[in-house]
């Protein structure tokens, strides 16, 4: 049986930012090991929280939006990169049958 990843909450996620920010004297291994997680997993959400405009990290792929506009924009996003590949199928097909 394979081992499941461990799926941590969007608190979790920001606690552990905020906790790597109030202990500096640390280095990223020790904040990792002290919060029972990977070190490029930590690393990741730093990045995230610093790209991020409010400092916090939004979850991806859970479906757990902020508002019903962030859903929708996520939707809308989905469908836009559906069609995009749906559109370069068709042109690559066009372009084999063409010949």
């Amino acid at each position: 049986m394979a081992n499941k990843k461990p799926v941590f909450d969007n608190e979790f996620r920001n606690n552990a930012v905020r906790y790597a920010q109030e202990h500096k004297d640390l280095s990223r291994k020790e904040w990792a090991a002290n919060l029972g997680i990977g070190e490029s997993t930590l690393a990741r959400w730093l990045r995230e929280a610093r790209q991020s405009s409010n400092g916090t990290i939004e979850m991806r792929g859970t479906g757990n939006f902020e508002s019903d506009e962030a859903k929708e924009v996520a939707r809308l996003k989905r469908e836009l990169r559906d069609t995009k590949d749906a559109l370069e199928i068709l042109k690559k097909a066009i372009g084999i049958l063409g010949d």
